[in-house]
């Protein structure tokens, strides 16, 4: 892991140098930090493989930041709001899978924007008018900070500007940023994709049965497959997921800013179910550390419930990409508001770059592979 991210920050400081000799040979600028983005699902060790990988690339004099999209959440008030409650404690018909943090709808897109943005431009070099520049003044961020143990579990993002999250400073330059993430470099899916996946999805729930997989395409079924004898999607509308989807869309330009990406897999034989048993050894640690605070073992399942679809809909985006519309691809959309909703076709920017690192149940390394 090491290895091919030093390959790729290599190739980087190249391209780099490249475009700023040919725009300006007396040019001193450094080059913007690699972003790496790196996906794997709750308890699967993404955050410890993450850390060890910035002390590695530390002891060979590469400066690396490490920053969580779970430290994006909305504040406490915002997930209430975004679930469909109230603050003393009532509830509102809302979307299920947006009763808590955890998946696209539930992160502070412009804060996430606006920080990514600054870590992208840290070392001074910025675009203009398609060229580098050099701004000599040193740059100062604070990363968010979200605390999960507050609330009782549902957690709160700490407010900025107290010390209270990382704070990230250059010069000296910041040579790589890694965003972390269970839901790093998933991508929205089309009509057409969603109502496959949701019609399998009904079909194999909770053991499935005989015909589950018809008019489904090869993805569709690695997607659903591991959703038999796991988990029962109850209470879940398709408009719940239908809503997921539209939200993802703002991610997308957040992982267009990815150089080059880092996966781990479980076993393609129980993708969904291993996950259960690692989120709860993570929140066991947490409560160890804390003082007990946390979630009860039952919230943990129905905090990991409401993920499964997210895995289901959107996890192969991160070797596939977006699927255009069948529309959108024939012209068929019926005015200017449906084309401009329509979904086109578009490649994962680390595709070549990207290294999918397989694991089983006791997180031990089954197999390596580039995509």
């Amino acid at each position: 892991m090491v290895e091919h991210v030093l390959t790729h920050l290599e190739n980087h400081r190249a391209r780099f140098s490249t475009i700023s000799s040919n725009s300006s040979p007396s040019s001193s600028a450094a080059p913007p930090p690699l972003f790496v983005g790196a996906q794997g699902p709750q308890g699967s060790g993404k955050t410890y493989l993450t850390s060890r990988l910035r002390e590695a690339l530390g002891k060979k004099g590469v400066r690396a930041v490490v920053m969580s999209l779970d430290d994006l959440y909305l504040t406490h008030e915002g997930l209430v709001q975004v679930a469909g409650g109230n603050l003393d404690g009532s509830e509102r018909t809302g979307n299920v899978l947006l009763k808590g943090r955890g998946l696209p709808g539930t992160h502070d897109v412009q804060l996430g924007t606006e920080v990514l943005g600054a870590l992208k431009e840290i070392n001074g070099a910025v675009g203009v008018d398609g060229e580098g520049s050099f701004n000599k003044q040193g740059r100062t961020i604070e990363l968010p900070s979200f605390e999960k143990s507050l609330f009782e579990g549902e957690g709160d993002r700490l407010p900025r500007g107290e010390g209270k999250g990382t704070v990230v400073s250059a010069p000296p330059t910041v040579d790589v940023v890694v965003l972390e993430g269970w839901c790093v470099g998933f991508y929205p899916v089309s009509d057409e994709c969603l109502k496959r996946r949701w019609t399998g999805a009904k079909q194999a729930e909770g053991g499935g049965g005989g015909g589950w997989e018809e008019g489904l395409t090869e993805s569709d079924k690695a997607s659903v497959r591991g959703l038999m004898g796991v988990c029962e999607m109850a209470g879940v509308r398709m408009e719940d997921v239908e809503e997921v989807n539209e939200k993802l869309k703002a991610y997308v330009d957040w992982w267009q800013m990815l150089d080059m990406f880092l996966q781990i897999k479980p076993p393609e034989h129980s993708p969904y179910a291993i996950i259960y048993k690692w989120r709860l050894q993570q929140e066991h640690n947490m409560k160890s550390r804390n003082g007990g605070k946390g979630m009860s073992d039952e919230q943990v399942k129905r905090f990991v419930d409401r993920y499964i679809p997210g895995y289901v809909f959107f996890g192969d985006g991160v070797t596939k990409g977006l699927e255009a519309d069948v529309k959108a691809e024939e012209g068929k959309c019926d005015n200017e508001a449906s084309v401009q909703g329509a979904l086109t076709a578009r490649r994962p920017s680390w595709i070549g770059r990207g290294l999918v690192i397989t694991i089983g149940e006791e997180r031990e390394v089954l197999g390596v592979d580039s995509f």
